[in-house]
């Protein structure tokens, strides 16, 4: 009995395929009629043949449709890659043509300072010194472009109020490959205080002081972008987000234009060493630090002839930071200005630059 079973269920393995077949002409071409007498047919032979001419015109058309989309989808990714190329280009060229006012002004600007005598570099910040020297005193100039906000901060003498520190010292001990001194200062029992509003990391050191007389405050916004002027209320001041610092007397330029300096500071004293920070449209910083043999008045720059010279070099904005024997530049660990002092004088607040 098993034996017959098996070989029943072979027989339909075998027959399966046969049946299959037949089926499927059965269903997608003309009726095939079965014989019902010998040699006599029921149905056309024709309808076979046009049955598989069916099939085979089918499998072609299949076949050439394939080919035709294979051919399109070539088309189509050589067209992408084309057209993927051609923006690219588009992209670069728009970028080339966008950086060209960029450059022009730059180079417009740096016309007036001369060659660069050093230079520091790299993906944060690039900084070029220049000597300055008109004529009527000397000194350096430093451009700056921050591509980073962390690439400048203000530090505080040994981190501690009332401590002060040469801009040497501060620059080693944080490793920055520039800096001048900052703000102004008071000194009281021994110690050396910032003066006035004084920020570092957003945060008010002694609190808020509204301006008065010719103090102002100057620093660096969140953005790495120079703040700066005369605020009567810390609101005002804190809608401008400042990062850190300082304050000292008196404003130089505001917005493109010559403030009046106060006779006081026109003449007390006349010519001194100075240290001047401002900024280009561009955001760019310039800093100038100008040499003199001591603070007696006769040696140095007038507050009048910085403002001249930084009005014509196109600066928008200028603050005069503190002077005499604080005026320092430090650049690659080198001290480059004459101080006044012989050498550099310790004083609470820095303005550092990081590469």
């Amino acid at each position: 009995m098993n034996n017959i079973k098996g070989i029943n269920r072979f027989f339909l393995l075998a027959t399966a395929p046969l049946f299959g077949l037949l089926i499927a002409l059965a269903l997608s071409g003309p009726k095939i009629g079965w014989v019902s007498e010998p040699g006599q047919i029921t149905s056309d032979p024709l309808a076979i043949d046009q049955t598989f001419e069916a099939i085979s015109a089918g499998l072609q058309q299949a076949e050439e449709t394939a080919q035709y989309t294979v051919s399109s989808i070539q088309q189509t990714a050589e067209l992408y890659h084309r057209t993927t190329g051609t923006m690219a280009t588009i992209v670069q060229a728009a970028k080339n043509t966008a950086s060209k006012p960029e450059s022009i002004y730059n180079r417009r600007i740096t016309a007036k300072l001369g060659t660069p005598k050093e230079t520091i570099k790299s993906d944060r910040i690039i900084i070029e010194l220049y000597k300055v020297n008109p004529g009527n005193y000397k000194g350096y100039a430093m451009k700056v472009k921050l591509k980073s906000p962390d690439a400048m901060k203000m530090t505080l003498g040994g981190d501690k109020l009332g401590v002060s520190e040469t801009t040497k010292q501060a620059a080693s001990r944080y490793g920055a490959v520039a800096g001048i001194n900052a703000g102004g200062f008071a000194d009281a029992k021994g110690k050396r205080y910032p003066l006035s509003t004084t920020m570092m990391n957003g945060k008010y050191l002694n609190g808020f002081e509204a301006s008065y007389k010719d103090l102002f405050f100057v620093g660096m916004n969140k953005n790495g972008k120079l703040i700066g002027g005369k605020f009567h209320s810390q609101e005002e001041l804190d809608k401008l987000e400042p990062s850190f610092g300082a304050s000292f007397v008196p404003i130089l330029l505001k917005n493109g234009q010559k403030t009046t300096i106060p006779l006081k500071w026109q003449t007390s004293p006349l010519r001194a060493p100075r240290t001047v920070i401002g900024n280009y449209k561009d955001d760019q910083l310039i800093v100038l630090v100008i040499d003199g043999y001591d603070e007696n008045g006769n040696s140095g720059a007038t507050l009048q002839e910085l403002q001249d010279k930084l009005f014509n070099m196109g600066v928008v904005n200028a603050y005069n930071l503190d002077g005499g024997g604080s005026s320092s530049l430090v650049f690659n660990g080198k001290v480059i200005n004459n101080p006044s002092d012989g050498e550099l004088r310790p004083v609470p607040t820095h303005f550092l630059f990081f590469k």
